[in-house]
């Protein structure tokens, strides 16, 4: 039987978030007959180089945060950083257009800087077909705008400080039904699967796929509530090291996070990102403590506002906040009005409407070719340090 059509999605690996959205909407689409195609961003860059942006990307984070969030600010306020960094990137616009099959009837991204590559080609002509984006985070950073961009589809609550002639809708997150299904795994198994006590108040600390942030710090400071931490340190083996036989309930990576959630009584974390969604869908509370600069408190902000999270600003506060959350159940995160749609179901809604994107322009190569690929590498690194986690 024919597939109905190929689209592509379009993330990048600086950290798992921006990935753990695009897995999710590609398997969405794929249940519903479609070919799809992933295609990391930063795999555009030339040799070993995307190595070495997502370093500097975590480095700036773990050595720099200040700095990182004097970036967000100044892309947030600045319509012309945004613009001069949409310039660098044009020597990327050939090569992701060629990464896109003739038959391919819708493109998503998950990542924002990919929206400064494939707008200007939407908007010229360059590339026939829909371009969608979901937005990872609360605060939708002027980065993730672009013209030519059909649809953004945003979370309830996000907040769009320029909606100028921007289209957006108003989605599901992106998060599997499996934090959603709490008769799958019950508590107990779930604690005896991790080999967590059974009769003890646990608070799940997360940090990410990097354990970015003050983990130690926040670790100790839960302990001190009366809570037993669970920490989850994701890829960062270092911070593994650190923590483990501190007398606290450490992992590395864990594949199975809806079961984790069901076994614990809280979530602590500082990015406000999809790991806060995928709590909240899975009914567990969560307390913000120590969130990153840039996108992590402002992503606080929009949560505490809301009502979805509570925000522990000091050591203090974080007791009390932490005793009046567990035991309780999140409030909902839908709101008034209708249930918001199914991203996947906009993305083939899109791609049904539309023609073949065809195939791209032939390759026109100069001698300052060279000196656009150098041009580009440092809008990527750029990029890196000004992006959303």
């Amino acid at each position: 039987m024919e597939h109905p059509g190929r689209i592509v999605v379009i993330s990048a690996d600086i950290g798992a978030g921006h990935d753990r959205a695009a897995d999710e909407l590609a398997a969405r689409l794929r249940g519903r007959g479609f070919e799809v195609d992933r295609l990391n961003l930063l795999h555009l860059l030339p040799g070993p180089l995307h190595r070495a942006v997502r370093e500097t990307y975590r480095g700036v984070l773990d050595r720099l945060p200040w700095g990182y969030h004097l970036l967000f600010r100044l892309t947030s306020r600045s319509r012309t950083s945004v613009r001069a960094i949409r310039a660098l990137m044009r020597p990327f616009r050939a090569r992701i257009r060629r990464r896109i099959p003739p038959d391919t009837r819708a493109v998503v991204t998950t990542y924002p800087f990919a929206n400064q590559l494939l707008g200007p080609l939407r908007r010229r002509g360059r590339l026939g077909v829909p371009v969608l984006t979901y937005v990872t985070d609360l605060v939708v950073h002027p980065t993730w705008l672009a013209p030519g961009v059909d649809v953004y589809c945003t979370v309830r609550h996000a907040e769009l400080r320029r909606p100028d002639d921007v289209d957006v809708t108003v989605v599901q997150p992106l998060v599997s039904p499996a934090f959603a299904d709490g008769g799958a795994v019950d508590r107990r198994r779930a604690r005896q699967r991790f080999g967590l006590p059974q009769d003890a108040a646990l608070a799940l600390i997360v940090a990410g796929s990097w354990g970015a942030g003050e983990v130690a710090a926040t670790t100790a400071e839960v302990g001190s509530t009366g809570l037993q931490p669970v920490v989850v340190c994701g890829r960062n083996r270092t911070l593994y090291r650190r923590l483990h036989g501190a007398g606290w309930h450490v992992l590395g990576w864990v594949d199975d996070m809806p079961a984790l959630m069901r076994a614990v009584d809280v979530v602590v974390e500082n990015a406000g990102g999809l790991t806060c969604q995928e709590a909240l869908v899975a009914g567990v509370p969560v307390v913000t403590y120590r969130p990153l600069p840039g996108h992590g408190r402002a992503n606080a902000t929009i949560l505490a506002r809301s009502g979805l999270t509570r925000w522990a600003g000091t050591p203090d506060q974080l007791g009390p906040v932490l005793a009046a959350v567990v035991g309780t159940a999140p409030p909902a995160a839908a709101g008034d009005g209708p249930p918001p749609d199914d991203p996947a179901g906009l993305v083939v809604e899109a791609a049904r409407r539309a023609a073949p994107a065809g195939p791209a322009e032939p390759e026109r190569r100069s001698l300052l070719d060279p000196v656009g690929d150098a041009v580009a590498v440092v809008a990527a690194l750029l990029q890196s340090t000004g992006g959303l986690r």
